[in-house]
């Protein structure tokens, strides 16, 4: 199933489970269905709980936010993540905050999801991975979807929490098969999966035994997708050996399986799409290198965008995005 289906379906059986779920965006209303069709046939399906909005992000984000602390369980779609900008100040000073500002009596359980992130040409405004500006906001839970990640599992263990969600669906996995874990393996590397104490879910790949692997790369979103392409055929080709570990929720982190993937490979490289500079990638670099002081073979290694603006031209796009050439040369600087 492709994961756009996997989404909508999870959004489906969450609405048809619990009354007080109620899903509001732009163009969300059939026949549109949404920018990207996630939505399609649930309006007409559950009308009154299906709404369209203005072209208010704002007015998106507070509308959930009062929604939320009025009991109901509001998922809100902002059509581009580059639009997560107008309901800053509504999600960092107002719904990631209520439930610590009266303390405890009160909660709003926001999901805002969002998708993100660059390849399809949309230029500077329509391709952004702004997530980072959302990083390590207090009580704030930023979770990424993934092919390898089951949509409505991850979408149940949100809803069962009260803390609000942001939550990033990177364009280009849309029309892309879910490949989730089957007998302990996807696409016939072992997989294993770490759930948390909330319910979410870590997946670590390799292709050998752990104790066999010489790196681990960390990421998450599209660029797992590509890491796992890229590990896939170095280790047929070239008997390179390195495992990847997939979080579904990347702040907070669950440091357990990470954990155990570098104090076996004491190496580890994190990759991310955003553009460089005081980013996810730098965070996890400093806490593993705190964590293993003396322990690695090599600093953590990071890769990332570069700073500066998305060009509309796909051509010079594909120069300064993450694409599956520069996570490959990422990956061999610290597979030697």
């Amino acid at each position: 199933m492709i994961a756009a289906r996997a989404i909508g379906d999870a959004l489906r059986a969450a609405l048809t489970e619990d009354d007080r779920v109620i899903l509001l965006g732009e163009d969300l209303v059939d026949p549109y269905g949404g920018a990207f069709k996630v939505t399609r046939g649930l309006s007409t399906d559950f009308p009154g709980r299906v709404r369209s909005t203005p072209i208010s992000e704002g007015a998106v984000a507070g509308l959930s936010a009062g929604l939320a602390l009025a009991g109901y369980r509001p998922i809100a779609e902002i059509m581009f993540g580059d639009f997560l900008t107008l309901c800053f100040d509504q999600i960092v000073n107002h719904i990631a905050k209520y439930e610590a500002m009266y303390n405890g009596k009160v909660t709003c359980p926001v999901i805002i999801r969002t998708p993100s992130g660059g390849g399809r040409g949309y230029g500077p405004t329509h391709s952004q991975s702004l997530e980072k500006h959302f990083l390590g906001v207090p009580h704030l839970r930023v979770v990424a979807s993934s092919l390898v990640h089951d949509p409505g599992a991850v979408l149940r263990a949100l809803l069962a929490q009260h803390s609000p969600v942001l939550l990033i669906e990177h364009k280009l996995l849309y029309p892309l098969h879910l490949m989730l874990p089957a007998g302990g393996r996807i696409e016939g590397d072992m997989a294993e999966v770490h759930t948390s104490a909330d319910g979410l879910p870590t997946v670590s790949i390799r292709p050998v035994p752990r104790e066999d692997c010489s790196f681990t790369v960390l990421t998450y979103g599209y660029q797992a997708e590509l890491a796992r392409r890229v590990l896939s055929r170095l280790a047929v080709e070239e008997e390179i050996f390195g495992e990847l570990i997939v979080p579904s929720q990347i702040s907070p982190l669950d440091w357990e399986p990470i954990d155990a993937s570098v104090g076996a490979t004491r190496s580890l490289l994190v990759l991310e799409e955003g553009v460089e500079g005081f980013t996810w990638g730098s965070e996890v670099a400093a806490r593993v290198s705190a964590r293993f002081f003396g322990k690695l073979h090599r600093p953590v290694a990071t890769a990332a965008s570069d700073p500066t603006v998305i060009p509309s031209s796909k051509t010079l796009e594909a120069d300064m995005l993450m694409t599956s050439e520069r996570v490959e040369q990422a990956i061999r600087k610290v597979a030697v």
